[in-house]
């Protein structure tokens, strides 16, 4: 709708994740380093947290897209993305195996187990990684969980072929503390924090998304505005993402070729936004976790 008036090709804030989009501000650096350095390094299991809205999800995709350009013929990657994890043990296994392109003899545990088995063989023969990304892993019932990890029994080869990555919210960290999943613990190789951005970095996501929807003009946020999107989303991705969407709307409407804090107030309103969004800092993750 506001496209053409500002000089953009496509709609910058999608609220849908899209690697095209990726800011790679520092805290998203680092966690995305981390989960390509653990698969490539081999590490087992992996666990990266954020809150809501922080963009977990967006480098998960980025991940298996980097991972996916490094294969080749002769060394394929095998992986599975869930991205809904509320499943009973047989449909986990179910959506484990139809993304690894497995086929077990039959529809029953041990079946499926060997044929894991046997993939974690090949791979191991082709120097290669099986990677399982669970996202939301947060909604996992302990015992799900356990699963997962009795999955990575079956990999007891001198370099880990099995790679696991866990990714969800803060209160999954307290989850993997419980008693009954402190074998799972004592195998988790790393663990990634999210946060949301700064005001600084604010800027700089908005400014790279207007770029790569093909702005190559001036900015239509001021530096009011700017700012008063950070003191709304307390640089939550997917809430910046929100109120610039509704405020370029404003701006079209009103025929706004600048916009103010008072475009993006507006916007607010109709949105139903009263108050802040909660900070989300590495000390309120720290606290979460304990």
């Amino acid at each position: 709708m506001y496209s053409n008036f500002y000089g953009l090709r496509q709609d910058p804030f999608r609220l849908t994740p899209d690697p095209r989009f990726l800011h790679l501000a520092e805290p998203h650096r680092n966690t995305l380093r981390a989960m390509v350095e653990g698969v490539v390094g081999r590490k087992g299991l992996q666990v990266a947290i954020g809150p809501i809205g922080t963009g977990k999800t967006t480098l998960l995709y980025c991940l298996q897209h980097i991972l996916s350009h490094e294969a080749t013929r002769e060394r394929p990657l095998r992986s599975a993305f869930v991205v809904n994890p509320t499943l009973t043990q047989d449909e986990l296994f179910e959506a484990l195996f139809d993304e690894l392109e497995i086929h077990a003899s039959a529809p029953t545990k041990p079946a499926r187990l060997r044929a894991l088995h046997e993939l974690l063989l090949a791979s191991h023969k082709s120097n290669t990684a099986v990677v399982v990304i669970i996202d939301e892993a947060h909604l996992m019932p302990p015992e799900l969980i356990e699963e997962v990890r009795l999955l990575m029994n079956l990999d007891n080869y001198p370099v880990n072929v099995l790679q696991i990555i866990l990714c969800g919210q803060p209160e999954l960290l307290p989850l993997l503390t419980r008693p009954e999943l402190a074998a799972l613990k004592q195998r988790i190789s790393v663990v990634t924090k999210l946060r949301a951005l700064t005001l600084t970095e604010t800027r700089a996501y908005i400014a790279e998304r207007l770029y790569v929807a093909g702005l190559r003009g001036e900015s239509p946020f001021n530096t009011s505005a700017l700012e008063e999107v950070f003191r709304l989303t307390n640089g939550v991705p997917r809430l910046i993402n929100s109120i610039c969407d509704h405020t370029l709307g404003v701006g079209f409407r009103r025929q706004l070729k600048k916009l103010g804090a008072d475009a993006v107030l507006e916007a607010a309103e109709e949105m139903g936004w009263e108050q802040p969004a909660p900070v989300a800092t590495p000390e309120s993750l720290a606290k979460t976790a304990s």
